[in-house]
């Protein structure tokens, strides 16, 4: 074996490394030759590096014919190795991070996983909060409707919530304490509502058992004058005689022309109008039951209902008794003053007789005159007793009339002229209608009843400040009559004269008889027609005449006999 050592190679222990490895240095055994320490690490597959002497050089083998095998050794520059380390290490340092690229992925990865099981949780538990945050207020609020609707009404949400949420449940709370105190209200209602339901019902049955007791026929009527309700005095008045238990339906539902006897039907029809200006309208007439001729007041009053349709009632009552009683009053009245008026002029004729005698018996030279004086003191008399003969027979019994048709304005005119040149300081006012239909009666009698009411009027306003007589003349409301009124601005009537005025010898004057109304009303009652009085407005009173016209009185109701007064 041959071999040459570099010149610059320093003595030193030689030392064989592998390339591309980091291993440790395999060192020269102690007395082992070089070239066998050299021949040795050639033949090595690891790329061996040999350092001698501090420089390393790189190992290089070649065969030669002979068999033999040449070893060479080229010195590497110098820092090469040093980069070769660097990079060794360098890529050592990349082979360890690319064999632990799956550990540092699975590393990763299970961060990743970890931290997305971490938010998932974390989503899952902020959103089931939030969830709660809704849905726990929202059951609670549907456990406390329900709590609400079955009658709970002090049940509250007591769960807090935000924004939107929170403004419903302090809504709903504020609901259920306005329900309950509306419920407390409620209830404190009811309980007064019952009792005062109690309270009407007490009080109506108390009005029915006074209703049913009750002399006066009472029935309540609709807007279509239909009978709601009658007690048992309008059976017995209307003389209906009924088997049944409920009396006050008897009459229930059925019109007026159908429940009542035409005669106080058309008498209700009349009042209707009436009372369409008065408000309640009253009359009397005759009606013949099975025990006799009776008379009937008939009393109609509106019934004003709040948010309801407009009703009357209407009231009929037997006052024959009563004007029985009535007339014997008046006839007493008559008789005392008849006597009380024929006394008067008695006297003065009993004294002027005796005064005569006296004379006759022991003449004087005054004897002639004086029996002249006693003579015109009893003719004075005498003419005063006639006067008042006359006016009772006039109010005792009237001439046989003679009705025929008149313009009705020529007779108010014709009532007119009796006081010409006596109200001089009286206005009269006419209103006369136009085209009037004509009215069968007798011009003289009717001519003296209205003069009666024109005498009657101006007497009323003898300490009135203005003084005025209206005559007005038309058809009454509902056209089916003359109307005929006398109007004064005098203190008026009131309701006692009103019930009084038409009777004989009654009078609010100190002057006069106190029969001009009582012939009045006699007239007026003969030509089947009647007479009332109202007040006037501002001041005074109305006496109003109604008269049937001639087209529709008939022959027989024409004919007047003979009238007197009852006894």
């Amino acid at each position: 074996m041959q071999y040459a050592v570099p010149r610059n190679a320093a003595a030193g222990h030689p030392e064989i490394r592998p390339w591309m490895d980091d291993a440790d240095p395999t060192r020269a055994a102690a007395g082992e030759a070089l070239p066998a320490f050299v021949l040795a690490a050639s033949r090595r597959t690891d790329q061996p590096i040999l350092n001698m002497g501090g420089v390393d050089y790189i190992l290089g083998t070649s065969a030669t014919p002979s068999s033999s095998l040449v070893v060479v050794a080229l010195p590497m520059p110098a820092g090469l190795a040093r980069t070769v380390g660097t990079i060794r290490s360098g890529a050592e340092s990349y082979w360890q991070l690319f064999r632990g690229r799956n550990r540092i992925r699975g590393t990763y990865f299970l961060l990743m996983l970890l931290l997305t099981v971490l938010t998932l949780f974390a989503s899952s538990w902020l959103a089931l909060y939030l969830a709660k945050q809704v849905t726990r207020p929202a059951e609670t609020l549907a456990v406390a409707m329900e709590q609400i609707s079955a009658g709970h009404y002090s049940h509250r949400v007591t769960v807090g919530a935000t924004e939107e949420l929170g403004e419903v449940i302090h809504s709903f709370n504020a609901m259920a304490s306005d329900l309950e105190q509306s419920r407390s209200l409620a209830e404190t209602s009811t309980a007064q509502l019952s009792e005062v339901n109690r309270t009407l019902a007490d009080r109506r049955r108390e009005l029915e058992l006074i209703l049913d007791t009750i002399p006066s026929g009472v029935a309540t009527l609709d807007s279509r004058l239909s009978v709601v309700l009658s007690n048992r005095a309008m059976l017995d008045l209307l003389d209906l005689h009924t088997s049944s238990t409920d009396i006050e339906h008897v009459l229930t539902d059925l019109p007026v022309d159908v429940a009542f006897p035409p005669a106080i039907s058309e008498e209700v029809h009349r009042l209707l109008r009436r009372s369409q200006r008065m408000r309640i309208a009253g009359s009397e007439i005759d009606f013949a039951t099975s025990s006799g001729s009776r008379r009937l007041s008939v009393t109609l009053a509106i019934l004003d209902q709040p948010q309801q349709r407009r009703g009357y009632v209407l009231v009929l009552e037997d006052v024959t008794e009563v004007l029985r009683a009535q007339r014997q009053a008046a006839w007493k009245e008559v008789a005392q003053r008849v006597a009380h008026e024929i006394k008067n002029p008695l006297t003065p004729i009993s004294l002027s007789a005796e005064r005569i005698r006296r004379h006759i018996e022991k003449p004087t030279p005054e004897t002639a005159t004086v029996i002249r004086h006693c003579s015109d003191v009893i003719l004075s008399s005498v003419e005063t007793v006639r006067t008042l003969v006359d006016q009772f027979g006039a109010l005792a019994q009237f001439p046989v009339s003679s009705p025929r048709p008149i313009e009705l304005n020529s007779v108010v005119d014709a009532a007119l002229l009796i006081f010409a040149g006596r109200m001089d300081d009286i206005r009269i006012e006419r209103r006369y209608a136009t085209d009037l239909p004509q009215v069968m009666a007798d011009k003289d009698a009717l001519r003296r009843a209205l003069a009666n009411l024109i005498d009657n009027a101006a007497e009323a306003m003898q300490g009135a400040l203005h003084r005025q007589i209206t005559l007005i003349t038309g058809e009454n409301p509902g056209r089916t009559m003359a109307e005929i009124v006398v109007a004064d601005t005098g203190p008026g009537v009131t309701s006692d004269m009103r019930e009084r005025l038409f009777l004989p010898y009654f009078s609010t004057k100190q002057r006069g008889t106190g029969l001009g109304l009582a012939i009045a009303a006699k007239i007026v009652q003969e030509h089947q027609g009647t007479i009332r009085v109202e007040d006037n407005k501002p001041v005074g009173a109305r006496f109003i005449i109604e008269l049937p016209f001639a087209d529709m009185t008939t022959p027989e109701n024409a004919t007047s006999a003979t009238a007197e007064l009852p006894s």
